[in-house]
């Protein structure tokens, strides 16, 4: 691998810690590797793995999507600082080798002589090609004894775990057909040891699988439905997503399968609309930007187009076409809300405090930030590349009726959390019509196949929570009585970004819901512009998207 030198990153500092102190043992692994070029490659890979695990001694320590990090490249020393909610550690980094997606590095613990590794993975799933396949393969022939002993009576395909890009059909997911005279069901499982996302998102390809079955079997055998098989604890999700497909199109089943003994439960679905979930208080954006003023003003003459968005009575957030770069704090141990406030910034994970000494980095990251993040900014550019839909969230929150005409662009909520059992969501945008009837958008700025499903999640929370009354308890949509009907959903992705099997899982979802997929012109970042829109059609004896 080649080593290469570069300067230390602007927004990269020193570690915040008062623990780090000079060694007299020093390892020297690879001399073409100085602090600087440690620095710039660590800096490199993680801008790019923004859900980075952190594994030392086998342990995974840290998870990037909610841990922060420092890097200092200076006084020739290269020092990695990682903190969470549970943990805090800096390490001396010696040398730095990345193979298969994992940046692999030699550190030396504060005080210690003798060097470890700590791995940076860029995938949550850091088994290997080969144990992945290993894992797949056993679940595949357990699955297929679990239906020979509990669907007795049927004859059993013979399940398949191939590729098919042109289905979206991947190894991850073992699936079959189930027949017994002219009935079948559609089958597709997962085992334990995938990630929770490719569990949650079990359900889609069970409806797109269960459409394949439909059409491949045509006037062979009625498909009458799917039987979808989890990992056990792991059903929350489709389970609730379950209440809000169309039943009578499809019947549909889940069962959770405990694979070290081939046993199988099935879940009782009749419960499955009671969907635990909280709903946090509406902050009060008033009272916190008066709170924040001297940092807001202190950024704003840095950047006057800012966009400044309120996470906690304590904590507020700067970005740019919504891409966060810095946040002002109420300092810990305050003894109250009118307390010390500090300014950290940085990108993605990485963080450092705003002091004299590092007031030049900061301005240095406003103004590249500046320069590079508009509409006709440099395409190639990491900073005009980094979380699309974030920017197009900043460009639907200030111009919302774009999308349609009948959203109140006076009431308009984005990120707004909604936790479940399942997860710890974030509705996108949150907003009202001018009749007060509630809407969710749920945006995608690339290609994701599970914008439908994903959107039906959040509509359920909101509707849950609607019906409780507890948006108006709760501080939203002050001086507004909101309709009693079922909210709104509105589905936005650019025209070519939208998936071909969109159209296919719209046709499954229950007709009490209310949608419209929006296709949005692909230069959204200069002009937001709906190009087409679909919304379901229901005739008296068929359901079709128009």
């Amino acid at each position: 691998m080649q080593k290469l030198h570069y300067p230390t990153p602007m927004w990269c500092g020193p570690a915040r810690c008062s623990l780090v102190t000079d060694s007299p043992f020093l390892i020297q692994d690879n001399p073409a590797m100085t602090p600087e070029s440690l620095s710039r490659e660590i800096e490199d890979f993680l801008a790019s793995a923004r859900d980075a695990v952190i594994v030392e001694n086998g342990a995974a320590l840290f998870d990037l999507a909610e841990s922060k990090y420092s890097i200092s490249g200076e006084h020739n020393k290269c020092l990695l600082h990682l903190w969470s909610s549970e943990r805090n550690i800096v390490r001396r980094v010696l040398d730095a080798e990345t193979r298969n997606e994992t940046l692999r590095l030699t550190v030396q613990r504060i005080g210690q002589s003798k060097p470890t590794k700590l791995e940076i993975c860029r995938e949550r799933d850091r088994r290997t090609p080969t144990t992945k396949r290993a894992a797949r393969l056993a679940y595949q022939s357990g699955l297929h004894r679990v239906l020979q002993r509990h669907f007795a009576g049927y004859t059993i395909a013979r399940l398949s775990t191939s590729m098919d890009l042109q289905c979206s059909f991947g190894p991850i997911y073992a699936r079959g057909l189930i027949k017994r005279g002219q009935s079948a069901f559609a089958v597709l499982g997962v085992n334990a040891q995938e990630t929770q996302a490719s569990i949650d998102a079990a359900l889609t390809f069970g409806i797109l699988w269960l459409d394949y079955c439909r059409q491949t079997q045509a006037g062979k055998c009625a498909v009458e439905g799917l039987g979808l098989f989890l990992p056990p604890e792991s059903s929350t999700l489709a389970r609730e997503r379950m209440a809000y497909l169309d039943h009578s199109i499809a019947k549909l089943q889940l069962y959770e399968v405990e694979e070290r003994d081939e046993s199988c439960r099935e879940i009782d679905l009749r419960d499955c609309g009671n969907i635990a979930s909280r709903l946090l208080h509406s902050l009060d954006h008033q009272a916190a930007m008066q709170r924040f003023s001297a940092p807001v003003a202190q950024v704003h003459a840095l950047m006057p187009e800012v966009e400044v968005a309120v996470l906690s009575p304590a904590e507020i957030a700067f970005r740019c076409k919504g891409l966060e770069f810095g946040r002002a704090r109420l300092t810990q141990g305050t003894p109250s809300l009118r307390g010390a406030t500090e300014i950290v910034f940085g990108i993605g994970a990485a963080e450092r405090v705003w002091n004299d000494s590092s007031a030049a980095a900061f301005a240095e990251l406003v103004r590249s930030i500046g320069e590079v993040r508009h509409a006709e900014g440099p395409r190639d550019h990491p900073l005009w590349r980094m979380r699309p839909e974030r920017w197009l969230e900043s460009l639907v929150e200030k111009n919302i009726a774009a999308l349609d005409e009948l959203l109140d662009p006076a009431c308009v909520y984005s990120q707004v959390p909604a936790f479940s059992a399942a997860d710890r969501g974030m509705i996108d945008v949150l907003t009202i019509t001018r009749e007060n009837r509630l809407a969710v958008v749920e945006l995608k700025a690339d290609e994701d196949i599970n914008l439908p499903l994903q959107g039906l999640d959040y509509w359920a929370r909101v509707a849950w929570h609607h019906q409780r009354g507890e948006f108006e308890r709760l501080g939203y949509f002050s001086g507004k009585q909101l309709s009693e009907a079922k909210p709104a959903l509105f589905l936005v992705s650019p025209t070519l970004h939208i998936h071909p099997s969109t159209d296919t899982l719209l046709r499954h979802v229950s007709p009490e819901i209310d949608w419209t997929l929006l296709a949005i012109d692909e230069q959204w970042r200069k002009r937001l512009r709906v190009i087409f829109r679909k919304r379901p059609h229901r005739g008296a004896n068929e359901r079709r998207i128009a």
